[in-house]
């Protein structure tokens, strides 16, 4: 046998090999079923990503579960949402590859079906009733919809603010102001954990960091609001 012929056979080897691995693989996905207990992520929940740095903790124990429907949906947004959407549902499709690869949890992509008139919200209350799972997600909406059905839900924001130190009034951070306010001449910044900051007389300083402090804050079930005030020149 020619060294030509060599190579054909090991070339050969490997393509039968790794299309029988993905055969098994989709095999397989298409006859697991959801585990009782199990946490499903929603498409809000893959894009904000701190779910992500919360199971890289090792305090889930339970399996995820990542529907094909929020995949596509997600795979839709990447490919024809407007720029700011796109970015952040391309970093939800890269957050499935980080749990995917997570040695602390089990992350499964689930076929889930043909999506019917209700969409992707009404498939995920639907598996979650059907296997009292739990839904992680960051939509106010589904939140809501979930707890009038008694379904367990993790709401990221939430969970983020309990797990954060708590700034108080009198407290004095740096923050960069990017845009304008409700009112006139107020600024907004955002802290690393997206928690909305509104400063006083902070239009003129969009652009820049500027020293405030917190005067107040507002909890809402949308998340946390914060209003402070410019300290310094």
């Amino acid at each position: 046998m020619s060294i030509f012929d060599i190579i054909v056979v090991i070339f050969t080897t490997i393509i039968l090999v790794e299309t029988s691995y993905l055969s098994v693989k989709k095999w397989r996905q298409r006859r697991l079923k959801v585990a009782r207990g199990s946490l499903i992520l929603d498409t809000s929940a893959l894009m904000d990503g701190r779910i992500v740095d919360v199971a890289e903790t090792g305090i889930i124990t339970a399996e995820i579960i990542i529907p094909n429907s929020v995949v596509g949906e997600l795979q839709l947004l990447a490919d024809k949402g407007d720029q700011q959407k796109r970015s952040r549902a391309r970093h939800g499709l890269e957050n499935i590859k980080n749990l995917q690869h997570s040695t602390l949890i089990t992350a499964t992509i689930i076929n889930d079906g043909e999506l019917d008139s209700g969409g992707v919200d009404r498939r995920l209350l639907d598996l979650a009733n059907k296997y009292d799972a739990s839904i992680a997600t960051t939509d106010f909406n589904l939140n809501k919809v979930a707890k009038v059905s008694d379904i367990p839900v993790v709401n990221v924001n939430e969970l983020a603010q309990m797990m954060r130190a708590q700034l108080l009034p009198g407290d004095q951070i740096e923050i960069k102001v990017i845009q304008s306010g409700q009112n006139r001449d107020q600024g907004v910044g955002y802290l690393d954990d997206g928690t909305m900051v509104v400063v006083d007389h902070g239009y003129k300083n969009i652009g820049s960091k500027v020293s405030v402090e917190i005067t107040r804050s507002l909890q809402t079930e949308a998340g946390r609001m914060m209003f402070a005030k410019k300290v310094g020149k």
